[in-house]
């Protein structure tokens, strides 16, 4: 299985739509205090179904969505998405398979999934 891109809408410091491509090889994310390197690897944990809000470094699982700025209001929900492909090294490049995941959080009325479309 390997990430190939994440994207994300208001969580936490992304409260506009971000989109992040995972190529092959190494991929290495630098940037200075604050910019939203941890918020990264939490929104992968998170879609990946994290359930504890103290790991994702808040009280509640709401905290997740972005609270606002003094020039920016707080946004009602937040939504992440990893798309991943699995490939079979024995097989044709044509039986590789993606899956997308999503999953949103609504403030006052919690997080639901989609798995390639599809509400589970």
């Amino acid at each position: 299985m390997r990430i190939k891109k994440l994207k994300l809408v208001g969580f936490k410091s992304f409260v506009e739509p971000a989109e992040l491509r995972i190529e092959s090889g190494l991929t290495g994310i630098v940037g200075p205090n604050g910019c939203g390197k941890s918020n990264l690897l939490e929104a992968i944990r998170w879609v990946m179904g994290e359930s504890s809000a103290k790991s994702m470094r808040g009280a509640g699982m709401e905290d997740v969505i972005f609270a606002g700025t003094a020039s920016r209001p707080p946004r009602d929900f937040a939504e992440v998405t990893i798309l991943a492909e699995r490939s079979d090294d024995t097989a044709d490049s044509d039986s590789d398979e993606e899956l997308e995941v999503t999953r949103r959080i609504e403030r006052g009325a919690g997080s639901a999934y989609r798995s390639n479309g599809r509400d589970v």
